[in-house]
Parts: C-alpha cells; sequence; structure tokens
C-alpha cells in the first residue's frame, strides 16, 4: 500500500490554498483532487478504516500546520449517520467505498429545519459545502450491510472547530467540537 495518491493530494491542495484562491475556486479544484483521491481505493491505510460498532469515526490523515485546512476519514458503519448539522468551514467531500446519503436543510422563517434536497454518493462520486452554499445537513451510510468511506477536507482543522448540531423542528443549536477519532496520522513522507 502506498499513500503517495494521499501526500500527491496534500501537496497539490497546499498550493491551491497558498495561491490565495478564493473559495468558488478552491472548492472547484478541491472537487477535482478530491474526485482524482478516491478514484483508487487502494492507498487508505486499514488502521483509518476502521468502524466502530455502535458509531461513525472521524479519523484525522493530515492537518495543514497553519490549519488551512485538514483531511479526515469517516467510517460509517451499517445504519451510522450524523445528526443535523453544520461547518462553518468550506468542505470538499468524496466516497472511497460504499454509498453515503446526504440530505441538506435550509433555515426557515420560523427558525425550524426543512430538508430542501437528499442524494447518494457512490463510490468515486464528490459533493461540496460551505456556509456559502449551504453547510446543514445530516449523513449516513447508505448501505445496510456494509461499511462506506468517504474523504473529507476541510478549510480548517475540522476537529478543532467550533460548531452546531441543531433540533430540526425548534432549530435549536447546541455547540460541538468533534475532535477525531485516532491518535495518530499517517507518515506521508515515508
Amino acid at each position: 500500500m502506498s499513500l503517495n495518491p494521499l501526500r500527491e493530494f496534500v501537496v497539490s491542495l497546499t498550493r491551491l490554498v497558498e495561491s490565495g484562491a478564493a473559495e468558488p475556486r478552491i472548492l472547484e479544484q478541491g472537487r477535482e483532487l478530491v474526485g482524482q483521491l478516491v478514484a483508487n481505493d487502494d492507498w487508505l491505510p486499514e488502521a483509518f478504516a476502521r468502524p466502530h460498532p455502535q458509531y461513525y469515526q472521524q479519523y484525522l490523515l493530515y492537518a495543514d500546520p497553519q490549519e488551512r485546512f485538514s483531511v479526515v476519514s469517516f467510517v460509517w458503519g451499517p445504519g451510522q449517520k450524523t445528526p443535523l448539522h453544520d461547518h462553518t468551514v468550506w468542505g470538499v467531500v468524496g466516497v472511497l467505498r460504499g454509498q453515503e446519503r446526504e440530505r441538506r436543510f435550509d433555515l426557515q422563517a420560523d427558525g425550524s429545519y426543512r430538508e430542501v434536497e437528499a442524494g447518494v454518493l457512490g463510490a468515486g462520486g464528490v459533493t461540496a459545502v460551505s456556509p456559502s452554499i449551504g453547510d446543514v445537513h445530516i449523513v449516513e451510510n447508505a448501505l445496510d450491510d456494509q461499511v462506506s468511506i468517504s474523504i473529507h477536507v476541510y478549510g480548517g482543522n475540522i476537529g478543532r472547530v467550533s460548531r452546531h448540531v441543531f433540533d430540526a423542528a425548534s432549530g435549536e443549536a447546541k455547540t460541538f467540537i468533534s475532535g477525531y477519532a485516532s491518535d495518530v496520522v499517517p507518515n506521508l513522507w515515508s
């Protein structure tokens, strides 16, 4: 197993971020880069692909030293999903294995959240989120009988970003910081 695809991705994204590109360009080119990364399923180390029997796992693969972006593998056991939540930063998500269902929500005049879009991404599929284009959603494993894995790239160190979970009916927000399920990151430079 070679981490070359991940290392090349990190180098390319670093160059993009360092270029001073505006968010629309980062999302457009970031989608292309993530699409290339998830096109092959032979590079993710097993330690960052292990499901938990009760809840999804968020494994840190790389965090930019200046916290301009982070790369995370999300590992979804059958039936596992997030609560309704936001990100507060841009993000690009690509499915590496299995299928991921996303349900997007918009804030209504009465303060509640209403589902406005839903879809399923299969392996190789890529999507984006951002406060500017919509970033409140629920994500889940679309498969009932197998693990799904997605690679998430965020415009910050997502495990340290203060975000929110929401009650859809009332709109009540609770602040959270997700952290990571892993204590180590892969060595991209060996």
